[in-house]
């Protein structure tokens, strides 16, 4: 690069003498390539201008420029008055060529320099720092936020519990209304049997009747002796807890029924005659108000066989020992003779009965044998498993029964087939009327509109009352069919049905 003189103060100094324009080897090469054009070019101060700032930035760049490279800057204006010097023009605007080629010289390339505009622009744009109330603020917001979206997942996760366990509810429900049908609820029963049952001739007996049967047995001790009881496995909403049946079933020996027996029959006669059949079986009702109880009694006849041998024995023995001294006869007593039973004949047995099932509601049913007791109690289980099942069957929401084919209604097609039918169904509606009556209206008057034309061609309300009373009603086929009529009490009641306003009105009212 050129220098130049720094002094301004004298307008008539000289030029600045820079180096490409000195004389030298350059110099005459570019002389002697120029002497066959002799014409110069003369440049206005702009165009001046703009070469000496273009030929001070390609000396600055100075990459492999030759000395070629030459141009002659002359000014000819001839105007004193805004003639600036060339080296004033040229120091004014070589000051904004350094300026702007300082950041080429400092080894930084323009995109650098954008990069550099671009961070000054960002760290302007920077945000101030946030105060302490402001963070305070922040920090309240993030937390809501969090709190919030904790709440949601909370939410839903709570509904997710939910919906498993509504649906775990219903599957419950299916299962438990599926233990109740008759093929399933057996499973589900646990036979309670008390031990003294099994000591008993032939309790094993019992023991293989229940097993066989496809429930479960447990030998625990009853509240009751000699019973035997049942407990049920609740799928929902207990889930396989037993729960007990109020069902139970004692068996009483027979020494017992008879004692209780007697002590009934003989409690006008003795001051103290004991507790009684009925009285022994409300005392137990008493301390197991949740049970229904039933009695059974093994080999009654048996007592019974004894009773008539012991008879006739106390009778020839009563011959042979008579004693005819003083008229008196004398009887007998063995040493160590075991005590009988009391003498009880079958009539008081069933007086017995009948009172202790009037007064407390318990039967007493006699058995033959112990197979008999075992089919006993087998029936007995069954019964008591298929209750729930049959007790949810008759439940029809209907205070009255309805019969399957009156149940089902009477189905009338497009062409008004079936409408028979209905009015055959409207009329056996009413109290006491049989198909055989209904048949008859019908015959007479095949439809409703041709019973209500024949009402109004009556002249007065007998008339009416009485229309259908002599219909005849026809039974059975044949020689041995008979014949009666309708009467007059269906003929009104149908005529108050079907001229009556009062909706109170009563059918069977003589008025």
């Amino acid at each position: 690069m050129g220098s130049y003189s720094d002094s301004t103060s004298d307008l008539e100094e000289e030029l600045p003498v820079f180096d490409f324009l000195q004389a030298g080897p350059h110099l005459s090469r570019s002389a002697k390539s120029y002497t066959g054009k002799p014409d110069l070019v003369e440049l206005d101060d702009s165009e001046a201008e703009s070469a000496a700032i273009s030929s001070s930035v390609k000396v600055n760049e100075g990459a492999g420029k030759k000395a070629a490279d030459v141009m002659i800057i002359s000014s000819d204006s001839d105007d004193d008055a805004s003639y600036v010097p060339l080296a004033q023009r040229l120091k004014q605007r070589h000051g904004n060529v350094i300026t702007d080629s300082t950041s080429v010289t400092n080894g930084k390339d323009i995109e650098s320099g954008q990069f550099s505009l671009a961070n000054t622009s960002s760290a302007m744009n920077k945000p101030a720092k946030r105060t302490a109330e402001e963070n305070r603020v922040s920090k309240e917001k993030a937390l809501k936020r969090r709190q919030a979206r904790e709440r949601q997942q909370s939410d839903k996760e709570a509904l997710r519990l939910e919906q498993e366990r509504q649906k775990a509810e219903r599957k419950a429900l299916v299962e438990a209304a599926r233990a109740l049908r008759p093929e399933e609820c057996i499973k589900h029963m646990v036979v309670a049997v008390d031990p003294a049952l099994l000591q008993l001739e032939e309790g094993g007996t019992l023991l293989a009747s229940v097993q066989a049967l496809g429930c479960s047995c447990a030998i625990e001790k009853q509240p009751l002796p000699r019973s035997v009881s049942w407990l049920r496995r609740e799928l929902y909403p207990y889930d396989g807890v037993c729960v007990p049946e109020a069902h139970v079933v004692m068996q009483m020996t027979v020494d017992d029924f008879i004692t209780l027996t007697h002590s009934y029959i003989q409690k006008h006669s003795r001051s103290d005659p004991g507790p009684t059949l009925t009285s022994w079986v409300q005392e137990q009702q008493k301390h197991h108000p949740d049970k229904i109880l039933s009695l059974v009694v093994i080999d009654l006849e048996k007592y019974f066989r004894s009773q008539k041998s012991q008879s006739q024995k106390r009778f020839r023995e009563a011959v042979m020992s008579k004693d005819h001294v003083g008229g008196k006869a004398k009887k007998r007593r063995k040493n160590g003779e075991a005590e009988v039973l009391p003498e009880v004949s079958r009539v008081e047995v069933e007086e017995a009965v009948v009172h202790l099932q009037l007064h407390t509601g318990v039967s007493v049913r006699f058995l033959p044998t112990w197979k008999d007791f075992s089919v006993h109690i087998t029936m007995t289980t069954k019964a008591v498993a298929e209750a729930p099942f049959k007790r949810d069957r008759e439940k029809t929401g209907f205070s009255f029964y309805l019969d399957s084919e009156w149940a089902g209604g009477q189905r009338v097609d497009k062409a008004g087939k079936g409408l028979l039918q209905v009015w055959k169904r409207q009329i056996q509606q009413l109290n006491r009327v049989s198909p055989d009556m209904a048949s008859a209206i019908l015959a007479a008057y095949p439809s409703l509109q041709l019973l209500k034309k024949a009402y109004s061609q009556c002249k007065t309300d007998r008339e009416k009352i009485s229309l259908l009373s002599d219909l005849l009603i026809r039974r059975g086929e044949g020689v041995t069919s008979t014949t009666r009529r309708v009467g007059s009490e269906l003929s009104k009641r149908l005529f108050l049905m079907m001229n009556s306003c009062d909706p109170e009105q009563t059918l069977d009212s003589t008025a």
